[in-house]
């Protein structure tokens, strides 16, 4: 018998404990341990042509997801640093990273003010 799609979301709503970094094998890839993985991967990408309402609904539950997810961090980084266009990754929509990369070079540039200001009064003193 045939399942409705996202039939395993109410299970995503219960978080899984969170495993310290430094507790896991450093020899293996982070996405090994990516609930994703076990998870449908359709929830994660947008299907062309998507409506807005049904966008929002299944990056809701693919945040759902990223949320019990042991490796959410690491995952996070890994789209940010790449990064990725699509998706949701480590809890962020491509939207929602695009903001966190501005504010990153935002403050990235304001620290770098910070410290040409710096070394133009250390040198007049």
């Amino acid at each position: 018998m045939l399942q409705p799609p996202h039939s395993s979301l109410q299970v995503a709503a219960v978080p899984a404990p969170r495993v310290p970094v430094r507790d896991r094998d450093q020899d293996a890839p982070w996405h090994t341990e990516a609930v994703c993985r076990r998870d449908e991967a359709g929830l994660f990408f947008a299907p062309s042509k998507e409506p807005t309402a049904a966008r929002l609904s299944r990056e809701e539950a693919a945040k759902r997801v990223c949320a019990r997810c042991p490796v959410m961090v690491e995952c996070r980084e890994h789209a940010l640093l790449q990064p990725e266009p699509y998706g949701v990754w480590g809890g962020l929509t491509a939207a929602e990273r695009r903001v966190v990369l501005a504010r990153r070079r935002r403050r990235d540039m304001e620290l770098k003010k910070a410290a040409r200001a710096q070394g133009r009064i250390a040198q007049a003193g």
